[in-house]
């Protein structure tokens, strides 16, 4: 029991604070109210102790005249016998019928039994330090306290006791504040639902002016959320002249304008897209020609003099090199279209790492590298496409030559139940903070200074994330100067399937325990 009221207090409590969170009303009205209720509390308490103070102050006037009268009476009353009980009497009968007052006469000279009370008072009703009190008072000066007024076979009730003194006699009044008291709980009850129903209307007040403002703002916001989802024709309506017609209006004229903006660069790149690709198609049929040409003179290059031939090596290399270009460009170009399509298949990863490595490894021998691999026993089979990821392994391997730096290269393949991965180490000169993102960017170098000594057309690692993102997956980049550099390919197993990880690491295994050495050595020094 206790465990499902703690749960629905703790749930009401979240609900509750998302609300505040999430509505500036809330927060407004319930700001209102708290204020609100704090204020007329002050107020209430100020007002009931001014009243309280008033009543009181008017009571004990009141009482102050009574008192000196009835001292006037005993001070003429004939100083004979029987004194205490005769002005006891009298003053009684002024009280009237309906008991305005007791009387409590004391002769100080009686030690025993000196006082005389009138009606049923209990002579108990005088507090001592009242009657103490009056006994070190000066002549003449009156004294009072709030006490009780105790009647036989009655129930006590406040009083206002008030006493003065004339000689050897005290005289006490006890004035019932039965019907002051009820004047205060009426005022108070009066001051309590004034109170609330202030505050219920000054919160419902914040209510109704929050809301001419907050729905205005949450239709901006709304409509904000659906231009941002690229409902560009999205607008608001405006009424009125007002600051919030205004906000409206701009609104409008912003949307206006970014729609405006975004058709002409969607209308420029469509145009550059349009461009790039007549181009490359353009160029394709007089390259052809000069590539057959240029295969005619590369094959009797030897029937050349020495320099003619080296020229005719050189215009091979390069022709060779502008067919790779055009190539990615006319990838590039459907990739930006949207036209780029997945032939996804069922393969066996390991197999397109060994063909890949095949087409490299001449290259990676005369540049000095090694490729060591890292295959699994068991088979990684993923619906792939074979071409483009044949064209991402290729060109990650090519670019770990052309800055491994003559050292090791390690091609690692990791599968598991959802994923496969693939990651290509060098250990050249490596990547500085901030060009793993620039690295696949279109024509990026790490070094402009540098120019590539195996070809390339500065698209490859481009295309090579487009290839992957069309797979669903992931190309990334990690280095560190000095140390080198990896990059990680991550594909689902199933195509369209979504990729939650990848079986490898982005950052080599030897890196991170030379990290946690390191650290381990700092804490010990």
């Amino acid at each position: 029991m206790k465990t499902t009221l703690r749960r629905l207090v703790a749930g009401l409590w979240r609900r509750s604070y998302v609300r505040w969170r999430s509505s500036i009303q809330v927060r407004v009205v319930t700001s209102t109210l708290l204020i609100s209720t704090i204020v007329a509390v002050v107020l209430g308490v100020f007002l009931m102790q001014q009243i309280t103070t008033a009543l009181l102050d008017g009571k004990a006037e009141a009482a102050s005249q009574q008192l000196n009268e009835g001292l006037g009476i005993l001070k003429r009353t004939p100083g004979d016998g029987g004194v205490a009980e005769k002005v006891a009497k009298e003053l009684a009968a002024r009280s009237g019928p309906s008991g305005l007052y007791e009387v409590y006469l004391r002769d100080t000279r009686e030690k025993t039994n000196g006082g005389v009370p009138t009606n049923d008072l209990d002579p108990s009703s005088i507090p001592r330090r009242l009657g103490k009190a009056l006994q070190d008072a000066p002549p003449g000066e009156k004294v009072w306290t709030i006490g009780e007024l105790g009647r036989q076979y009655h129930d006590p009730e406040p009083a206002l006791i008030v006493g003065g003194k004339d000689g050897p006699y005290e005289l006490y009044y006890l004035f019932p504040l039965d019907q002051e008291q009820k004047t205060i709980s009426i005022v108070q009850r009066t001051l309590v639902g004034v109170g609330v129903a202030l505050a219920l209307l000054l919160a419902a007040i914040a209510s109704v002016v929050t809301r001419q403002i907050v729905i205005p703002v949450r239709l901006a916001a709304q409509s904000a959320e659906r231009l941002a989802a690229g409902r560009l024709e999205e607008r608001m309506k405006v009424r009125g002249e007002d600051d919030l017609a205004k906000l409206g209006r701009s609104f409008n004229d912003m949307a206006e304008t970014l729609q405006e903006k975004i058709y002409e660069l969607e209308t420029l790149s469509q145009v550059q897209r349009q461009f790039v690709s007549d181009v490359s198609h353009e160029l394709r049929t007089p390259l052809t020609t000069m590539k057959i040409a240029a295969d005619m003179l590369y094959e009797h290059r030897e029937d050349f003099q020495a320099g003619v031939s080296r020229s005719t090596e050189l215009l091979q290399s390069q022709m060779e090199r502008f067919e790779s270009l055009l190539s990615d460009l006319l990838e590039i170009s459907r990739h930006d279209a949207g036209a780029a399509t997945l032939d996804a298949e069922s393969l066996d990863v390991r197999e397109l790492v060994l063909n890949a490595v095949g087409d490299v490894e001449d290259v990676a021998e005369r540049r000095g590298s090694k490729i060591v691999l890292k295959l699994p026993g068991e088979a990684c089979m993923a619906e792939v496409d074979r071409r483009r990821v044949a064209r991402i392994l290729r060109n990650l391997l090519f670019n770990a030559v052309e800055h491994g730096e003559g050292g090791d290269i390690v091609v690692t393949v990791a599968a598991d139940r959802d994923a496969v991965a693939l990651a290509v180490r060098d250990h050249g000169t490596g990547l500085r903070p901030g060009d793993a993102q620039q690295v696949f960017d279109r024509f990026w170098r790490a070094d402009p200074s540098r120019a590539r000594t195996i070809g390339g057309t500065g698209l490859g690692l481009s295309i090579s994330r487009e290839d992957a993102q069309l797979h669903g997956g992931w190309l990334q980049a990690w280095g560190e100067p000095g140390v080198g550099s990896q990059f990680r390919l991550s594909l689902p197993r199933v195509a369209g399937s979504e990729l939650r990880g990848s079986p490898l690491p982005l950052v080599p295994a030897e890196v991170e325990l030379n990290r946690t050495a390191i650290t381990d050595l700092e804490v010990a020094e």
